[in-house]
């Protein structure tokens, strides 16, 4: 099982209106507050398991005191031995990203923002199952379900939310509105943590279904990034009801042979053409470099990755930023780049208050070795649904058109930005609506 696990992390290359509720639905709604940092119901609501249930965030103040007190206590480690990041997390950086989260950080801001969207709590498998549902104000918005990835959550999706659903107002017209749904992951955020194994992406789309089919959305879209493309990918191939077509910017397009030799150390396969092989050629550096070591780890034994993330908030953070897709984040210095230092400091402090750092590493688990990247591991081929794909320019892994096109021969849409990265609609929110506007525009 654990060569499996690294065979498949190496192929793999990389590795997410209350009233409106009420309406589509016609569920009954209850009130759901997360008064606890470690509050997570995985029990059926007894009076009907498929109801819609508002949700508020309202973290004690005892919580953020004992975090703050783990932060003044934390005992550091002795200076990398390098003048980069090959060792990990730099000290002297990481000190001080970690020394102002306890000091100056505001968490009851992201709780206010959190607070001020409509948020929801459904059960789903035993499951509470977390997210937001902002409808637009334009008719005929069309539904577009947005999925998260590892080390984010549902954080890295805000700024997209306003450019969706409101597009007259971020230089789109009124024909370009999505109504959206960002769910968070189970065992990631304010969702439940599953108590048993099977939460797998293929689950987790079959989940996201349901989730839709709960919201009375008939006719819908989906996009995913990071753990999120093969969850959306997983709800084309299955042709989920409603489902009319899915935006990936982690696309499984790595052929076969290619995944074979990057597993194996061969040579690249005979045929492949300039591009291609400079993609073959950056992705074996990228994984010889040791950018892949979190990923090994969490699918082999996430549960001792858990210990260290659950008792230390400096482990915690210096464990979130070893991913590749922080590489050339530079710790908030320049408060006017996205994400800025309080954005990520939004994301792992959800992460510690809601301790979730192991019961989200499980994912990696649950996934059995299938490469992220990889066409085969996902069946692309079976995908019968339009497929989008959009490759951000600053994300490790730029796929070649011609391996996108092999992969899903429903590509309707292919692109190729300068900007963004591995978390685009974080990065670039204005850039990835405008993105999601021109993927879905024959969909509408």
């Amino acid at each position: 099982m654990v060569p499996r696990r690294f065979l498949g992390a190496m192929a793999g290359v990389c590795g997410l209106v209350l009233l409106g509720a009420a309406r589509t639905a016609g569920l009954a709604l209850k009130e759901t507050t997360m008064t606890s940092p470690v509050r997570q119901s995985n029990t059926q609501t007894p009076a009907a398991t498929d109801a819609i249930r508002p949700f508020k965030v309202n973290v004690p103040q005892a919580a953020i005191d004992d975090l703050r007190r783990r932060i003044a206590a934390t005992r550091w480690p002795d200076k990398e031995t390098v003048a980069d990041q090959s060792q990990g997390a730099q000290l002297a950086r990481l000190e001080e990203l970690v020394q102002y989260w306890g000091s100056r950080y505001d968490w009851r801001k992201l709780e206010a923002k959190l607070n001020a969207l409509p948020q929801f709590v459904t059960t789903i498998d035993s499951v509470d199952i977390h997210f937001i549902h902002v409808r637009s104000r334009h008719p005929n918005a069309l539904p577009l379900l947005v999925t998260h990835g590892w080390p984010g959550s549902v954080i890295e999706q805000l700024k997209i939310i306003g450019p969706l659903t409101d597009p007259t107002a971020h230089g789109g017209t009124a024909a370009d509105a999505f109504d959206v749904v960002i769910p968070s992951l189970p065992g990631y955020g304010f969702s439940g943590k599953p108590t048993g194994t099977g939460w797998d992406p293929t689950h987790i789309a079959r989940a996201w279904a349901e989730l839709m089919k709960r919201l009375g959305y008939t006719r819908f879209v989906a996009q995913g990034g990071d753990w999120g493309s093969p969850v959306t990918s997983e709800m084309a191939r299955n042709a989920a009801p409603g489902l009319v077509g899915v935006h990936i910017s982690l696309p499984a397009v790595v052929p076969p042979d290619v995944g074979m030799a990057l597993a194996s150390g061969g040579p690249p396969p005979d045929g492949l053409s300039e591009e291609e092989r400079r993609v073959f050629e950056s992705s074996r550096a990228f994984g010889r470099g040791g950018n892949l070591a979190y990923f090994t780890m969490m699918a082999a034994r996430p549960q001792t990755v858990g210990y260290g993330m659950t008792d230390s908030p400096a482990a915690l953070a210096a464990w979130i930023l070893v991913h590749p897709g922080f590489a050339k984040w530079n710790y908030g210095a320049d408060p006017a780049r996205s994400p800025s230092r309080d954005d990520v400091l939004d994301d792992i402090t959800l992460y510690w208050l809601t301790n979730t750092g192991t019961s989200a590493a499980r994912l990696y688990w649950e996934n059995a070795g299938r490469g992220a990247t990889s066409s085969a591991a996902w069946k692309t081929t079976e995908i019968k649904l339009p497929v989008a794909i959009t490759v951000f320019g600053e994300d490790p892994f730029l796929p070649p058109e011609t391996w996108a096109r092999r992969a899903y021969p429903s590509l309707i849409y292919f692109h190729q930005t300068e900007k963004g990265g591995h978390f685009a609609a974080w990065e670039q929110p204005e850039l990835f609506a405008a993105e999601m506007r021109a993927a879905f525009k024959s969909l509408r």
